[in-house]
Formats: C-alpha cells, structure tokens, sequence
C-alpha cells in the first residue's frame, strides 16, 4: 500500500512511542438509498453496494485529495480499510483514534460494533484490544457516516445548501481527520488536564487512568530545555488523581519560565503509569506556564497589559477543504501569520486540527478558538453546541495559546438575540459552561454584536476608511449605546461598561484581479498591490487608534474560494510583500 499523504503523527501534544496510521486508501461507497445498514455493508466481505471507490483517508470526499472530488451532497457514505497488526502492537493494550468525523459515525471491526460518535469536530476513541489479539492477522475496519445539511447541528462554513453561497463553502462528509491504532500499557492514562498557576509557580495536574493498577502509582517528571525541575510520584487509591507540580526556585514568579508570543517556553513533561514499581504507560506532552485575565478594561497576559493583533483564519485549503494538505502546511500557516505581524489568530468556525496547535504552542501564536455556529434555534441545536463545545475544551484545555473561547459568533444561530430571551439564555448557558469547564480562559460570548454574557467587547465594522471609524468609537457609551454596522453591540438587559474592547472584524480588502461574479470582498476591489497596502494600512492604523481598545482582528488570512478578501491567495502566496504587511501593524 503507498504512503499515506497524512502520515505524520496525529497528536504531537500527547505522544507515544507504539502507533500505526490508518490514513489512505480506502475502500469508500456512497449510500444515496441509506440501504447499508439492512444489507449488512459493515460486513468484512460485504460489497458495499456493489459501486465501490477509493478514497484517501482523511480528506473529505468533496476534496480533490481525496481523489474522488464530487460535489454532489449524499447523507450517508461508507467507508472500509484492511490492515494487518504489526508485532510491536502485540503486546500493548490497541486503542483505535479518530480526529474528526462529520457528522455521526458508526464504526465496526471485523463486523463487530465498537460504538458511535456524534459530532463533527471532535475526536473519538475505541478499545480494541479484544478484536485484534493475533500478531500479522488482519482486519477490517468500516465505517458509517451520516451528515445530513441539517441546521441544527454545527456546521460552521459548511453550506447548509447543497452548494457553496455567499460567505458558506463545500459542505465536508465522513472522515476529515486522521485515524490511526496506538499501543497503550495494561493501565493507561485515558486524560490529563494541565493548569498552570503562574503566580505560584505550579503547574495543577489532573490524571484520569483506565483502570486502578495493582500497587499502582504515576510519576511526572518536568524539565526545561533538558534540565529536570521537578519530579512527583503518587501513589493510587483512584483512578482519578490530582497533584500540584513546584517549578520555580523557592516557588516564586521569577524562577519560571513563562509562556507568551516572542518568547514562547515550554516545559516537557512525561506522565508515566507504574505497577508494582515498573512502568506500564508512558506518555510524552509538554506545558506553558501562561495566565490571562482581565483587569477593568484591558486584557493581561502574565499579569501585563496584552494588545493583541489578530487575524482571523478560517482554516481552508483549496484541495483539502476543512483537512490541511500536511501537517507542515498546518505550521506553515502559524509562521505566515507571524511574519504578517500578527501575534494571534481567530481562528473562526472551526475547531482546528491539534497539529495548527502544536505549532501555535511552539512557535508563540496566541489563538482564538470558536465554536462553529448552527443554524436553527431550537432544542437540539443547543443540545448540538454544549456537547461540541464541551469536547473542544476536552481536547485542547491544554494547549496554552488558547487564550479565548468564543461560543457564538454574530448571532448566527439566534438571529434574535438582541432582544429574545430564550437566545440569549442560550449565549449566557454557554458563557457559564465554558467557565465551569475552564476557569483559566476568556469568553467572547457572541462576537460581533448584540452580547449578551461576555467578558470581551467585541465590534464587527467592515467602514473602508479610517475617517468614518472615528465618530461611531470616539466613547465607550458611543460603542456600547450606538449601532456600527446597524447592529446593537449590547444585548437588552446586558451593560458591558469597564470591559475590554477587541475591534475583532474589520478590513476583507479584495484585489480587482480576484473579483467578479461569485467572487467578493468588502467596499469594492482595489486595482493592485500598492492599493491594498495602502488601504490596508490605512484601516489598520484606523484600528489601532480607536480608543480604549486593546486589540484587533484583520479579515482575513486567506482567501476561501469565493471570499477573496485574504492577505494570501487560498495557496498562501502572497499578495504583497510580507514585510510590507507586518510593518504596517507594528
């Protein structure tokens, strides 16, 4: 079998040694008449219909990659993959990974059920250990996905149409994240959760196991740059525990290394699992000591005044869509955006693959992380956002350039929440769940306008100039009490008076060249390259001006298909120099 063009290993933030990727070809088959399940296609010998294609797994079936690029919407596809179990997987506990899968997925082994997963941009896992006990025997994975253009549940940028329109794009079916089988120890670390408490110079950590070992115990060893500053064995009544790590010299500020942009430090951190002494599970991660809080109206990073410059990223690839081409395009992405200027990135209506935040750990990238909208207010569309959300702050609670969590975005969802209570109910369940669930991050409770529960204000203003800026945020009752952009930016019933403000959409400059037909940007095209720059430097100085902010966010990084309004074409060429961009926002 070739490689796989997605071979690199999935979760970088949580590594071990004993794995096997699952991404490549499969055998895959369109269900139009949702007639697999009564005719047993999750069989290992069954045909599945009789049409079979192939298909390279994890790029959805709407993308050229995936080598069958059709854009036509069926709700339920099939997906199937034989793979032999290598040697060094034998004498390992076998858990089977799986990214994302949109929307609803049902997974069989060898046409034994494993279990379902509903959700499209959360990550799922199964035990296998007892279907694959034969070293060199070989087995058959099925898969089942329904995703119907149901407005109910998240989507995003995904069209609920059959076709992209306006600012939606090619809806993204089945697999979209990789899948891969990992050798575990008999009494495995299941979760951790890593909380950094900068003040005190401690990092808490939370251990879930699989199961209680026999005289069992855990051991967290940290280091920096090579150097142990701290180890800790616990030894186990649970299979829950909890432990506070020391890092610093006499447990002060100043003997840590902090986290931030510029000056990105990570400590590694190994979490081993041991029975009667010996070690049975190991698991290599890493953390940032980062606080962030707010303190009246400005944001502070490591108990310092933060002004962020952010760029919104939607996260596309002209022939991947939602999946990246390579996890190196994922890092080339976090890079691009520094060199741009940007210290951060909002990173809007996905929840992105874990390697773009390995990167953004790695490389000193703040990010904004964004629960892609529904469409349709009503019970199981609120149902739909708590459990998506949720599951984000579960997978990636512990990267520290998450800084702010954003649960909706211009009242996509509750198109009347300026005003209904049972939509901004909605906002404030959210607003509430995401501090319950994670007490160390911000919450932008509906971006745009219109906030109910938020702790950031936050604007939407596509104005083309600096001048006509001015007058709508010369103060903050004019921000708060006005209407930019004809939407309120305060909810009925809400005051945000002495709150941060973030200017956190504006510009989507397009070029004439790009323009036309389907093709857009905000208040005409520019004719060349000196045009957007000088537009784009224009507006962001406006940005940067308005007072009593402490940040922005530029639309947008790149361009996605028919919004042309990117710094870089979908390819993430350039359409000005880099340092022509990034001087004009330091």
């Amino acid at each position: 079998m070739s490689t796989p063009i997605r071979a690199e290993y999935p979760r970088p933030d949580r590594v071990r040694q004993s794995w096997l990727t699952l991404n490549g070809q499969w055998d895959f088959a369109f269900d139009s008449e949702n007639q697999g399940l009564r005719e047993g296609w999750y069989q290992p010998d069954s045909a599945l219909g009789g049409s079979l294609l192939q298909i390279e797994v994890p790029f959805p079936y709407q993308s050229r990659l995936s080598g069958i690029n059709s854009q036509k919407h069926v709700d339920v596809v099939w997906y199937r993959r034989r793979f032999t179990l290598p040697e060094e997987l034998l004498s390992l506990r076998r858990l089977l990974h799986f990214g994302a899968a949109d929307y609803e997925a049902s997974v069989w082994l060898d046409g034994q059920f494993l279990g379902s997963h509903l959700g499209g941009y959360s990550d799922f896992t199964f035990d296998v250990t007892d279907f694959t006990n034969l070293a060199g025997s070989q087995h058959t994975l099925t898969v089942r996905c329904e995703d119907r253009l149901d407005c109910d549940q998240p989507r995003g940028k995904q069209s609920y149409r059959p076709e992209p329109f306006a600012c939606w794009y090619t809806p993204v079916t089945g697999l979209w994240q990789s899948v891969w089988l990992e050798g575990v120890g008999e009494y495995y670390l299941k979760d951790f959760r890593l909380s950094p408490d900068v003040d005190n110079g401690a990092l808490r950590v939370e251990l879930t196991l699989n199961e209680l070992p026999k005289n069992g115990a855990v051991r967290l060893s940290a280091s920096f740059q090579g150097q142990p500053v701290a180890v800790q064995e616990l030894s186990l009544g649970d299979r829950f525990a909890q432990t506070v790590l020391y890092l610093g010299h006499n447990q002060e500020i100043n003997g840590i290394h902090l986290w931030q942009p510029g000056a990105p430090n990570l400590y590694d951190l190994t979490i081993e699992t041991l029975e009667n002494g010996q070690v049975v599970d190991w698991v290599e991660s890493y953390f940032g000591m980062r606080k962030i809080t707010v303190s009246g109206d400005r944001i502070l990073l490591n108990n310092s005044p933060l002004y962020q410059r952010l760029i919104l990223d939607q996260g596309y690839w002209p022939d991947g869509l939602l999946t990246a081409p390579s996890g190196e395009a994922l890092k080339r992405d976090v890079e691009l955006t520094l060199a741009l200027g940007y210290n951060g990135a909002r990173k809007h209506q996905k929840f992105e693959d874990p390697i773009y935040l390995y990167w953004a750990d790695k490389l000193g990238l703040l990010v904004w992380s964004e629960l892609p909208s529904a469409y349709w207010l009503r019970d199981s569309e609120k149902r739909s956002l708590m459990r998506d959300l949720s599951e984000a702050i579960r997978r990636d609670y512990n990267h520290p350039s998450i800084i702010v969590w954003t649960p909706l975005n211009e009242s996509w969802g509750v198109p009347a929440i300026q005003s209904q209570r049972e939509a901004q109910q909605l906002n404030d369940c959210l607003y509430h769940m995401v501090h319950c669930l994670d007490g160390t991050r911000l919450v932008s409770g509906n971006d745009g306008w219109e906030q109910a529960e938020t702790d950031i204000v936050t604007v939407h203003d596509y104005t083309a100039w600096p001048e006509d800026l001015a007058p709508a945020y010369d103060s903050e009752d004019g921000v708060l009490q006005g209407a930019p952009s004809g939407r309120m930016i305060t909810a009925q019933g809400y005051g945000h008076w002495g709150k941060p403000k973030i200017f956190s959409e504006f510009g989507g400059i397009a070029m004439a060249k790009d323009s036309g037909g389907e093709n857009w940007g905000y208040n005409g095209a520019v004719a060349d390259k000196e045009a957007l720059l000088e537009r784009f430097g224009a507006i962001t100085a406006g940005a940067r001006a308005l007072p009593g902010f402490c940040g922005y966010c530029y639309t947008q990084l790149t361009d996605v298909f028919q919004e042309v309004n990117g710094l870089l074409d979908m390819d993430r060429e350039p359409k000005a120099g880099l340092e022509e961009f990034q001087k004009r926002n330091l």
